[in-house]
């Protein structure tokens, strides 16, 4: 509430994310753990002018919404709303919920649900602002030279007086309905909410605010995080086996004992980068009691992994595996195995670091009774 009147924030986070070249609509993406839309979501909970929050979004993703409420207790979200097929027709039902649901409110503010950072300060600012003009959006002055391209010739543009928008846009619930139905009576389509309200003749004001307060659109726009993960197997020697390491099948009178081929090294790879990226282990997704992976190549299964991996959005940054065992040694194939993981990872090799090791003589390794292996990965997003 600011002086006294009902402030109701609109979530748009309908869109698909196209741009973003994943099956996950981006706002359902996670940084640092949390789905962006979850951190959007705080910062708005947070604000002390805002009384009621309403996320519109696609149909399909209301039930993971709602669930979202419950968990992290997000008491100010009073609805969710299936979007439509344009952002413009998705904020528009909104509005319409916001009316049915609550009635008394008398400004509306919203927000893109992508602008996981927007801070505290802004939204105070663009609250303050529409309260006193009537309609005031988020804007940062363009820091990069503009040039603007005309056939095949081009000319600089003066960016003194320009702008970069950006979001919460802030307004008189009655002015945005109005320029809402106005739009659609001309069957016009704005590129944001304060283009439709200039376009009734409504001032909208300037409020300063802040250059990380972008919008997740890209891969690009993604904060990078890095992520540590260590893998450990084990495995024990036996006659009638060939010994298969880093997908290398090495001459030995012993191989490993395993369902699949018992590919000790590939095995501590997998579990570093899964642990990494924190989703479970080799046997969550792998079972060993699965028939479908009985003798399968762990090369295979790395491949598998990269997926899971590049389905979270993670890049590899390095690997380092040790291999402990007294026998055989290892140092003439680590060549043949760095190329295999290399492809299997879709890494170049300068970024895979494979050595061995012995115990010296003690332990089961000693004794040759099995072979060890433990990896280290860094990855990155």
């Amino acid at each position: 509430m600011y002086n006294n009147k009902k402030i109701a924030a609109i979530i748009a986070a309908a869109g698909l994310g196209r741009r973003m070249g994943s099956d996950v609509p981006k706002q359902y993406l996670k940084i640092g753990g949390e789905p962006i839309l979850l951190k959007t979501l705080h910062a708005f909970c947070s604000a002390p002018y805002i009384d009621y929050i309403f996320i519109v979004t696609n149909k399909d993703y209301i039930p993971y919404c709602l669930q979202m409420k419950e968990d992290y207790r997000l008491d100010k979200v009073v609805s969710v709303v299936e979007g439509g097929k344009e952002r413009q027709d998705s904020v528009y039902q909104a509005l319409q919920e916001v009316n049915r649901c609550r009635p008394g409110v008398e400004y509306v503010l919203v927000h893109d649900g992508a602008r996981p950072f927007v801070s505290q300060e802004t939204i105070d600012y663009v609250v303050q602002a529409a309260a006193g003009v009537g309609a005031a959006i988020a804007c940062v002055p363009v820091k990069n030279s503009i040039r603007r391209g005309e056939g095949e010739s081009s000319y600089n543009v003066e960016r003194k007086n320009l702008y970069s928008v950006q979001t919460p846009q802030g307004f008189k619930k009655s002015i945005l309905m109005e320029a809402y139905e106005q739009a659609f009576s001309d069957g016009y389509y704005g590129t944001d909410d304060a283009s439709l309200v200039e376009r009734i003749g409504q001032p909208v004001e300037l409020v300063m605010g802040q250059y990380d307060n972008i919008k997740i659109t890209t891969k690009e726009d993604m904060p990078m995080e890095s992520r540590i993960g260590t893998g450990f197997d084990v495995h024990r020697l036996t006659e009638g086996r060939p010994l298969i390491l880093g997908g290398v099948e090495i001459p030995f009178e012993k191989g490993l004992l395993g369902h699949s081929d018992a590919d000790v090294l590939i095995h501590a790879l997998m579990d570093a980068l899964l642990g990494a990226a924190a989703l479970g282990d080799i046997g969550r997704h792998f079972p060993d009691n699965d028939p479908q992976y009985k003798d399968i190549s762990s090369m295979k299964l790395l491949e598998k992994v990269k997926k899971l991996i590049d389905e979270e959005f993670y890049g590899i940054s390095n690997v380092d595996i040790t291999v402990m065992a007294e026998r055989p040694k290892i140092k003439s194939y680590i060549d043949d195995m760095t190329e295999k993981i290399g492809e299997a990872l879709e890494i170049d090799k300068s970024k895979i670091n494979i050595k061995g090791t012995t115990t010296e003589k003690l332990g089961f390794v000693g004794r040759e009774e099995g072979i060890a292996a433990q990896a280290v990965c860094l990855l990155y997003r």
